[in-house]
């Protein structure tokens, strides 16, 4: 299909987008066509859309907006897959597809109709390869990807044809909104960014490979081998400093394919580059770390430059809008404090721990480091299957209140019940397996607060002791069961007590001026001020100190605790503070 032809086929359409945008006229909807569909195909159709514009198809008056938007999405996907390489379909023309799919996806009547529509659209567009493509100064165009998680490993919604922020301004992120276009985001590289140089550091059992030039800053091999990695330290690594399956380890976990090693005087690049399918990760605060051999391609559709030594097979995407080395991720999301949305108040187990690649970090290295050393646990697991780490990880990210990963993908409760049916294990390698895995927590990085661990290590205790008893001969678990789901122990969620450690900033909080005499009190002038933000975040597991409510349903027992001086936790309260506080209940606890 010529330039033109394509020129002539986006007028048709951009004159049908135009009047559906105005059907929907003050809509989310028309506020996404002009962004994301009208703007890159006005540019793209030129001069032919004037001829064009009014003998476009119009919505009929029976017609939907739906309805519209799934006609043209489908019109679209064709054409963005007539036109079948990178290198001649236009990016906004692809740019423009993936808005559609969104939209007719989005705004299908139900969860069915919206699963038939992808799969029309996939079916349509099964010609074309799984690819990334970094659109001049606009967002990756992702083509034929079906796993695109966020950094807890819940997934996200796919379409054939997708769109990803890469200007990091989207406030639909990670999916592009089109705000590149308004806010002058540049793809371009900075001459200031670190030097493509590949330094080698030889040990007595690795060579180890690394190029400043790639790494995304993750942190994942400092933090977990500091003794190789050394940050701040000259020789950056020291391979000597640790065994050799841990630097293996490390290596095979860089999400930015700035690592490798080589043993013998060869590079096992076959090692670092896991076969595994294609999957796009939106890891949290950071960039986009592909996996599975995705091809990455330009803005003219020829694979992007590769620094030396870089993997092709996994690799970390800018999703800040401010890397020195775009379309690659260079670590200055955290210069720029580039942030998700926070998580909530009062998160999941699942996501405190950090969701699914955290908890597959632990297992894996509990079932590829400790169990196959110990007498006790290498018998159990000698023929697990080589996905026992991730089927035990999804176990656990359910049970946490994560997805139902474990019960969709391998059978749930029932499932798990029939792997310990009939092994009768014994007390003795219930108690190594719970002391190995907690230690592989620890190891792999999940947090270290008491109130976490004390309600991971519960629920390790209690399934692990559950499992012995399934296990024995005789044995009739009850059947059926849903998984578990497990809890806070005592309301010890993330923020409910500060830490003796926690840097003091402003530990006293406002000045308060007391009330005279003859002032009439009142909660929100003279109650709430008395309590410090740190007051509150102690207590808030309990009450809400800046709360009217909270405060005058328990203000006998909070001007007891006053008078003992056992609240604030800090230290008493100067007699003052608690008089104005118990003249307060007398007045009758005004608000």
């Amino acid at each position: 299909m010529s330039g033109e032809d394509i020129r002539h086929t986006v007028a048709e359409l951009l004159a049908e987008v135009r009047h559906i945008a105005d059907a929907a006229s003050g809509s989310d909807i028309s506020v996404r066509l002009t962004d994301s569909v009208i703007r890159p195909l006005t540019t793209l159709a030129a001069d032919g859309e004037n001829d064009l514009a009014e003998e476009g198809i119009h919505l009929g008056e029976d017609a939907s907006i739906d309805s519209g938007l799934w006609r043209i999405a489908q019109t679209a996907t064709r054409l963005r897959a007539d036109v079948s390489t990178d290198a001649d379909a236009p990016a906004l023309l692809i740019e423009a597809t993936a808005a559609l799919q969104d939209l007719a996806c989005r705004s299908a009547p139900d969860p069915e109709t919206a699963e038939a529509r992808t799969a029309r659209l996939a079916e349509l567009q099964s010609n074309l390869p799984t690819s990334i493509q970094a659109a001049a100064d606009g967002p990756y165009l992702v083509t034929n990807a079906t796993d695109l998680t966020a950094w807890l490993g819940e997934p996200l919604p796919v379409r054939p044809q997708m769109a990803l922020c890469r200007c990091g301004a989207s406030a639909a992120k990670p999916f592009c909104d089109g705000t590149h276009a308004k806010n002058g985001f540049s793809g371009a590289k900075s001459p200031s960014r670190v030097p493509d140089r590949r330094d080698t550091y030889p040990g007595q059992q690795v060579t180890v490979f690394d190029n400043r030039g790639i790494c995304a800053h993750s942190g994942l091999c400092t933090d977990r081998l500091p003794t190789v990695f050394r940050q701040g330290e000259e020789p950056f690594v020291a391979p000597s400093g640790g065994r050799m399956d841990e630097i293996v380890r490390a290596v095979r976990a860089c999400p930015s394919g700035a690592l490798s090693f080589a043993v013998d005087g060869r590079e096992a690049r076959e090692q670092v580059d896991r076969d595994r399918p294609p999957a796009i990760e939106v890891s949290k605060d950071g960039p986009y770390r592909v996996t599975g051999s995705i091809p990455l391609t330009g803005p003219d559709g020829a694979p992007e430059p590769r620094n030396e030594g870089a993997s092709t097979e996994h690799y970390s995407l800018c999703r800040c809008g401010q890397s020195q080395n775009k379309p690659f991720c260079s670590g200055m999301h955290w210069y720029v404090d580039f942030q998700d949305p926070p998580m909530p108040a009062e998160p999941t187990l699942f996501q405190w721990a950090g969701g699914l690649p955290a908890l597959t970090r632990m297992t894996r290295l509990f079932y590829e480091k400790h169990v196959p050393e110990d007498p006790l646990l290498a018998p159990i697991f000698a023929d697990m299957s080589p996905d026992h780490p991730e089927r035990v990880a999804a176990w656990l990210g359910e049970t946490f209140g994560g997805p139902k990963r474990y019960t969709d993908a391998y059978g749930g409760y029932d499932r798990m019940v029939g792997q310990h049916a009939g092994r009768a294990l014994t007390e003795p390698q219930r108690a190594r397996w719970a002391q190995l895995i907690i230690q592989s927590a620890g190891e792999a990085g999940l947090p270290s607060d008491p109130e976490f661990r004390a309600a991971f290590v519960a629920y390790i205790e209690w399934g692990s002791r559950i499992a012995v008893e399934n296990s024995q001969p005789g044995a009739h678990p009850p059947p059926h069961m849903p998984v578990p789901r497990w809890w806070w122990v005592c309301n010890a969620t993330p923020g409910s007590r500060v830490s003796a450690l926690a840097v003091q900033t402003d530990p006293e909080g406002p000045v308060m001026t007391l009330p005279t005499a003859d002032e009439p009190l009142s909660f929100e002038a003279h109650i709430k001020p008395l309590f410090r933000p740190l007051d509150r975040q102690s207590m808030n597991f309990v009450l809400d100190l800046w709360a009217y409510e909270d405060v005058s349903e328990h203000a006998g027992a909070i001007l007891d605790r006053l008078r003992q001086g056992s609240m604030p936790c800090d230290g008493a309260w100067p007699a003052e503070k608690t008089d104005v506080f118990e003249h307060w209940i007398e007045a009758g606890k005004p608000a």
